[in-house]
């Protein structure tokens, strides 16, 4: 059995999901392994760790303690040398062979995943299906750029779709420089209520800061959020298993929101909020004057209730802030208490033992000298 080691906060992510959000039914171990991003055959070793650690689905997320992370941590404890599976190892030679039957060798179409799996057992070479399609898709050139899916309006209250989108200048007063503009924007599926968050930058810390104020906007949480692949948010983007940041995968733990990135130039994966960077652009930031970024926001907070709420949309022929109050809101989740953006870098163990983590000084065990850890501060 093949898997790829992840990290604490995926582990926890994977737990908080096995135990379900309010809202939403407790989900399967597929549907566990793709909102993670991790292998379902992974998500099945980490939950049965905890269960054995003393998890119960009944339980809280509370329940997801350090404590309880540590023992799960113990209790799998992969083998990766070289940073992937057995089964990842054993396909690294075969992979110009692989290379070739994805392009296609001289007349011959190319072969397809499932038909490359036939010939490397024939080969003695067996081992999971995901992880030669992972492989082929990261190291031989697999995969079609031009698939689609229809995207459907989910239940009231569930999915919001999230997206940054450049509006224009504007100048600074504390410095006196030109700066871009960027709109973050929250989309209700069900109503298409949504609210602009307006920032110089497109960090994590402008994200978060834009969700905070989100919330409060709307009253609540949204269940599930559909992002743009934003760089603070997926790390390595992918249309099977994106990698989620250590940075937001605490804030959605803390908030307790699913998130679930589109696909990389695909926005049909989020028509609605697609939509909507168009028309703030044209309708709420063309032609405006504003003296300072804070004057911009309260005026799109007051642009996002009179007129994007009020307006008869196109499609649902409704009012979004009548839909929302209506059928929506009384479906959020409750906003939780406030939350600092913390600090997550990689240090070494140097040989006293020591590590550098915020100007502070840090003892560790013996073993991990030389070591690089990832950390949270």
């Amino acid at each position: 059995m093949a898997f790829r080691e992840i990290s604490v906060n995926e582990i926890r992510e994977v737990l908080r999901l096995w135990l379900g959000t309010a809202g939403l039914p407790a989900p399967g171990l597929r549907t566990i392994a793709e909102h993670a991003g991790v292998d379902r055959k992974t998500v099945r070793r980490y939950v049965e760790a905890a269960q054995g650690a003393g998890l119960a689905r009944t339980d809280s997320v509370g329940a997801v303690s350090d404590e309880l992370i540590a023992a799960v941590v113990a209790a799998v404890r992969p083998d990766r040398p070289h940073g992937h599976g057995a089964a990842w190892e054993q396909l690294v030679p075969q992979q110009e062979q692989i290379t070739k039957w994805v392009a296609g060798e001289g007349e011959r179409k190319p072969l397809t995943i499932a038909k490359i799996e036939v010939l490397l057992a024939r080969k003695g070479c067996v081992l999971p299906y995901r992880t030669l399609h992972r492989f082929a898709t990261e190291m031989c050139g697999f995969g079609r750029k031009d698939l689609t899916v229809q995207v459907v309006d989910g239940e009231p209250g569930i999915e919001c779709q999230i997206d940054f989108g450049y509006l224009g200048m504007l100048t600074d007063p504390d410095d006196g420089r030109a700066r871009k503009v960027h709109a973050l924007i929250f989309t209700a599926v069900h109503s298409r209520h949504m609210f602009v968050w307006l920032s110089y930058s497109q960090t994590l810390v402008a994200v978060i800061a834009g969700c905070e104020a989100a919330w409060k906007f709307f009253g609540g949480v949204f269940a599930v959020l559909i992002p743009d692949n934003l760089k603070p948010v997926v790390t390595a983007a992918d249309p099977i298993t994106p990698r989620l940041s250590d940075g937001w995968l605490d804030y959605s733990s803390h908030v307790g929101f699913i998130t679930d990135p589109a696909r990389v130039r695909s926005p049909k994966d989020k028509p609605r909020v697609e939509r909507t960077v168009q028309y703030v652009r044209g309708n709420f930031w063309a032609g405006e004057r504003f003296t300072s970024l804070a004057e911009a926001q309260e005026a799109a907070v007051r642009w996002c209730t009179s007129t994007a709420g009020m307006r008869i949309h196109g499609t649902t022929c409704a009012r979004p802030l009548e839909v929302f109050d209506e059928a929506e809101l009384p479906k959020l989740l409750p906003v939780p208490s406030g939350y600092d953006v913390p600090i997550f870098k990689d240090v070494k163990v140097h040989r006293d033992f020591h590590a550098e983590i915020g100007r502070a000084l840090y003892s560790l065990p013996q073993q991990w000298i030389g070591s690089t850890l990832s950390v949270r501060a």
